[in-house]
């Protein structure tokens, strides 16, 4: 049974007791037909549920599991309000104490969750601690991290190697920011926070590279990208990111940016003029009879007169090799 079915089943059956409970007070005529109001009031909950139950299903599904549970405890302490508050309803004149106890429990514990439910639960990443930023203890810090590397993932591959020395450190405020890109409302972005938030936790498991979260913050303003470059420049450490608009900002203040996108691209086979390997063409080129094939690392080889040998392997043999902006692009001919 579902989500919706479940919430319609139950307010047709929460309206149905209303109905049934108010039935008396409408006089002698309206308690001849009782049942007859209660399926009533039965069919209007059913249809109430419905639309309610749609926008709940619609919420619940933009929520993260801290928030629900958060949402959770509202909900008991709503109840356990409308449980203390209950017994003062039975001095009302009349029924009215018992009419008013249901509509009370279910207005109490409406407000407890909703209390709870947009509260953001603390990311689960330790240890929180502060930095000192004396002169002597700079130099430890390899570099502080920027969200965009920490989603991108491979900042925790490249320091499972040892190529890093010294510690990384991530900043509170980028913390935050994960988190809050991990709770959107597009789950494109949603997915992309939660990643990031996992190679956190892989990098706090890597005796290679240790981590820190620091407390820092240097800058007045309201955006990570300035308090990045500020936090770079008072600790006199690079600022480590795949952001190109960040990159450019911290190098005109003065600030060395270690950039991830550039040490793949360097890192790449290098192949010489004269040298042959052998590769798979997939697709057809720009040009006429050219063919398109792809290292393991992304690296694209144009080859010449390879448009006849799509989707079969072949010996190529290197002739030329193009640096541009987008990456290395090398040009082969078939052997």
């Amino acid at each position: 049974m579902t989500l919706r079915t479940s919430l319609q089943l139950l307010g047709a059956l929460l309206f149905g007791m209303i109905g049934l409970a108010c039935a008396p007070l409408l006089g002698e005529v309206a308690t001849t037909y009782a049942w007859a109001i209660a399926l009533f009031f039965a069919l209007l909950g059913f249809f109430i549920s419905a639309s309610i139950a749609q926008s709940l299903t619609k919420t619940l599904n933009q929520k993260t599991v801290g928030q629900l549970r958060l949402a959770g405890f509202g909900l008991i302490g709503g109840l356990l309000a409308a449980y203390l508050i209950t017994p003062m309803l039975a001095e009302l004149p009349a029924n009215a104490g018992n009419l008013l106890s249901l509509p009370l429990a279910l207005v109490l514990s409406s407000i407890g969750a909703a209390i709870f439910f947009n509260r953001k639960p603390e990311p689960d990443i330790t240890p929180i601690v502060k930095i000192p930023v004396t002169a002597e203890e700079k130099p430890r810090y390899a570099a502080v991290l920027d969200t965009s590397v920490i989603i991108d993932g491979r900042i925790a591959d490249i320091s499972k190697t040892g190529f890093i020395q010294g510690k990384l450190l991530v900043p509170r405020f980028v913390l935050i920011e994960l988190q809050h890109v991990a709770d959107s409302a597009d789950a494109l972005r949603r997915n992309r926070g939660r990643r990031g938030l996992e190679i956190l936790k892989q990098l706090q498991q890597n005796e290679t590279t240790p981590i820190e979260i620091t407390e820092e913050d240097v800058s007045s303003s309201n955006e990570v990208d300035s308090k990045l470059v500020a936090l770079g420049k008072h600790l006199g450490i690079p600022v480590m990111t795949n952001d190109y608009n960040l990159n450019r900002v911290a190098g005109i203040q003065g600030v060395k940016v270690l950039n991830v996108n550039e040490l793949a691209n360097a890192i790449k086979s290098v192949y010489l003029p004269g040298e042959t390997m052998h590769v798979r063409v997939i697709q057809e080129g720009k040009e006429q009879n050219q063919g398109i094939a792809y290292l393991d690392d992304g690296t694209m080889i144009v080859v010449e007169d390879g448009q006849r040998y799509i989707n079969k392997k072949l010996e190529v043999v290197v002739t030329k090799i193009l640096q541009t902006a987008a990456g290395r692009m090398i040009f082969a001919k078939p052997i």
